[in-house]
């Protein structure tokens, strides 16, 4: 019975939280604190932290942690598979519509149309990233500037885009180099 309500709890979660992993939170938590009970809510916020800090979608993290939590390693695969499936069903969905009707003129008219739209969205994601970095989240101004931050953001991008070098070799260097330089001035 437990597989069964970790598998039904966690479809309802792949189901209706459209909007990325911080939509699928209150889903997420409803199904195991409310329901279920099968976490307290400091449990729950812990899961949300691991979830976060793992690599992968924060649903899907969640519904193995809570399904290994609950039932061991069948459990982790029936959460994590039930939180899948919607997913599948409807990519699936769309990648038949796709190859039926690709040649459609109104189809590529679509597509076309949505390409900008594509990159505007990665762009102000990026913006906003950047902003974080440079001001904290704060109002744009010279005393919130981390300058340190925007040092590291230009010779990450200057060796990206001129010397092509491989981008988790970058992003690793940039993590160490934040690191080193903020250990060195006093900052952690």
């Amino acid at each position: 019975m437990t597989y069964f309500q970790l598998f039904l709890s966690f479809l309802q979660v792949g189901m209706f939280s459209i909007g990325g992993g911080y939509a699928a939170m209150p889903v997420i938590q409803s199904a195991v604190v409310t329901n279920h009970g099968w976490l307290t809510m400091n449990e729950f916020i812990d899961l949300i932290t691991i979830a976060e800090m793992t690599p992968g979608p924060i649903a899907v993290n969640s519904a193995t942690f809570v399904g290994i939590r609950i039932a061991g390693i069948p459990g982790a695969l029936i959460a994590t598979f039930g939180c899948i499936l919607p997913s599948c069903f409807i990519v699936s969905f769309l990648a038949y519509i796709y190859y039926r009707y690709k040649s459609v003129s109104t189809m590529q008219s679509v597509l076309l149309s949505l390409r900008p739209a594509v990159v505007a969205l990665i762009a102000a994601a990026g913006l906003s990233i950047l902003k974080m970095v440079a001001f904290g989240g704060k109002l744009i101004s010279i005393s919130n500037t981390n300058w340190i931050g925007i040092s590291i953001f230009v010779i990450a991008f200057f060796i990206l885009r001129k010397l092509k070098w491989n981008p988790v070799l970058v992003m690793s260097l940039c993590g160490i180099s934040g690191l080193v330089i903020n250990l060195m001035l006093g900052n952690c």
